[in-house]
């Protein structure tokens, strides 16, 4: 039995995320998590709310709320839209939690004992009008790299380029829309990211099995320009983790917090902590401690590729510069943007559909399948209505859902509500397991390798041969003049039901254990062997009819839900 860590890109707190957040971290994360379960595979799914810096005091400040208070609300916010998705973390905590504070100012104390953190004092932006340094998320303003106008002061989410407040053009303050900024002086905390540059180039290098997409990230911020350079790791907010020495105080850095992106990576490891100290798991150490058997862990990360340079190099960084055996990531799976309807989503213009939304239209089974069967792995995808419909309307209410509803309502009118017996396979019967051992082995190499779109277009394949079997074997056909042979068939439709619901599991849950329940078998095993697989249920074995296992989208809905997050004001 495999150990597999699990983490997804913890999502910020300012707010609820759209759809394009979702397949871009926790929902293929969700998937490989469900998948290495039902394989009998040992998992620690983690995941949390970034609940520090300038997000979090901006939208707590346009709420009208204390940003403590703001961010416990939006936690349970995030966690029960969470659970909607059917996401199953093991754990979802949260980034302001004690146990992150008490490591995060851990790792800060440790790399300045090695010599990795600086003091330096600069100059950074100051509004007069709003009275206060502007840390980098205050400030946006024209990316000097590529034009981008709203990029901020730490990042373009345009181009991904790493920048600073002052590379800005034109840059403006946030908080007011104020131009009046000046440079002061002020001292904060580096990270030498700079000599580690060897070390982190030597262990990317050593990934050769990582995405194209994560590696060239990666390369391109340790080779662009002048290279790796020093990262700040503090920041003149209220709100945060106070900059402290471990548990000593810090001279000259009172009032600080620790950056965000340096002390989110870290709930990663806070948040197995949270999970033991909440009664629902033991022995953290084991999944992140080397030296305590996190050395025969697998740790996936999965997140959007603007989250790739944190997770390659500042993480990292920190672990490896701590010299404390810490597990380091094995893999990241990475991906590119989901765009809306020929644009990008937006909150402040109500374009594009955001989790709440979703869920409150369709059930979370709808969303998964389309956006895991469109995941945007090698290249930017599109979400439109006339896609989405068209692919629950075939592949779902189509292919999985009319086999299950033909299958078992044929049977309750011919056969009652009993598995069938009598007949034997035949050539079409072994053709049927031989394509569908095939496929099997196919799809578990995918999903083992997160090859998501992959992986949906296979199952669906399987769904098909299901059908094309059901089509030529024809036993409402066959039982005019073969009632024994169309019991036979009718036997193995319902084995295929269970088979299918099975392999499903990880893409839609919640339709895979209606049909497991109607079949009688709600736990049933991974199938390995399909021939078996196809004779689980034997005869007299008692079934029910399933509801309607997916409903088809009708033009009306998808007219109408369309023009409703069009982004446009009436």
């Amino acid at each position: 039995m495999a150990r597999h860590l699990i983490t997804s890109a913890i999502p910020y707190i300012n707010g609820i995320k759209h759809l394009g957040n979702l397949v871009g971290s926790q929902l293929p994360a969700d998937l490989f998590a469900r998948y290495q379960r039902a394989r009998g595979h040992e998992v620690l799914f983690l995941c949390a709310t970034d609940e520090h810096g300038t997000p979090a005091e901006l939208a707590a400040k346009k709420a009208g709320q204390p940003v403590a208070e703001y961010c416990a609300e939006m936690h349970e916010t995030q966690a029960r839209i969470a659970e909607g998705f059917r996401l199953s973390f093991d754990h979802f905590g949260r980034s302001s939690s004690p146990q992150n504070h008490a490591l995060t100012q851990h790792f800060a104390g440790v790399l300045a004992d090695r010599g990795l953190i600086r003091e330096v004092s600069e100059t950074q932006m100051y509004s007069t009008t709003d009275g206060r340094y502007l840390p980098d998320r205050y400030i946006e303003g024209t990316c000097p790299n590529c034009g981008f106008e709203d990029a901020r002061g730490d990042q373009c989410d345009n181009c991904t380029k790493q920048l600073d407040p002052v590379d800005l053009i034109d840059p403006r303050s946030v908080i007011s829309g104020a131009t009046d900024l000046e440079m002061r002086e002020t001292k904060h905390l580096y990270l030498r990211q700079s000599t580690m540059k060897d070390e982190l180039e030597a262990w990317i290098d050593s990934k050769t099995d990582w995405p194209v997409l994560t590696t060239s990230i990666a390369k391109k911020w340790l080779n662009d320009g002048d290279g790796l350079q020093d990262r700040g790791i503090t920041r003149d907010l209220d709100w945060g983790i106070p900059v402290k020495r471990g548990d000593q105080d810090w001279p000259g850095m009172e009032g600080k917090v620790f950056y965000v992106w340096f002390d989110a990576p870290i709930e990663y490891i806070a948040s197995a902590q949270e999970w033991v100290d909440a009664g629902k798991g033991r022995d953290w150490e084991r999944w992140w401690r080397t030296d305590k058997g996190a050395d025969d862990v697998r740790y996936t990360q999965f997140m959007g590729k603007d989250n790739v340079p944190f997770h390659t190099l500042s993480f990292p960084a920190t672990i490896l510069g701590s010299e404390e055996p810490w597990k380091l990531v094995d893999y990241i799976k990475s991906f590119n943007y989901l765009n809306y309807e020929g644009g990008q989503f937006s909150t402040s213009r109500g374009r594009g559909v955001f989790m709440d939304q979703a869920l409150e239209i369709l059930p979370a089974d709808y969303w998964r399948w389309w956006l895991l069967s469109h995941a945007p792995e090698s290249s930017d995808a599109e979400f439109t209505w006339e896609n989405f419909q068209s692919s629950v309307n075939k592949d779902l209410a189509d292919v999985l859902g009319n086999f299950a509803s033909r299958v078992t309502k044929f049977c309750r009118s011919k056969f009652g509500e009993t598995v069938p017996e009598g007949g034997a396979w035949g050539e079409r019967e072994t053709a049927l397991v031989a394509a569908l051992q095939d496929k099997l082995g196919d799809y578990t190499r995918q999903m083992e390798a997160m090859e998501v779109r992959k992986s949906a277009a296979t199952l669906r394949a399987i769904w098909v041969l299901g059908n094309e079997y059901l089509q030529d074997a024809a036993p409402w056909s066959t039982f005019k003049e073969d009632p024994e042979t169309a019991a036979m068939q009718i036997r193995l439709g319902l084995n295929l039901i269970r088979f299918y619901a099975v392999l499903s599991a990880p893409f839609i849950p919640d339709a895979a254990a209606q049909l497991l329940e109607a079949m009688g078998d709600a736990d049933a095993a991974w199938p390995d062997d399909v021939d078996a697989a196809l004779q689980a249920l034997p005869a007299g074995h008692a079934f029910t009819v399933p509801d309607v296992t997916f409903r088809k989208i009708t033009d009306a809905e998808r007219e109408e839900w369309q023009a409703r997050f069009s982004g446009k004001r009436a």
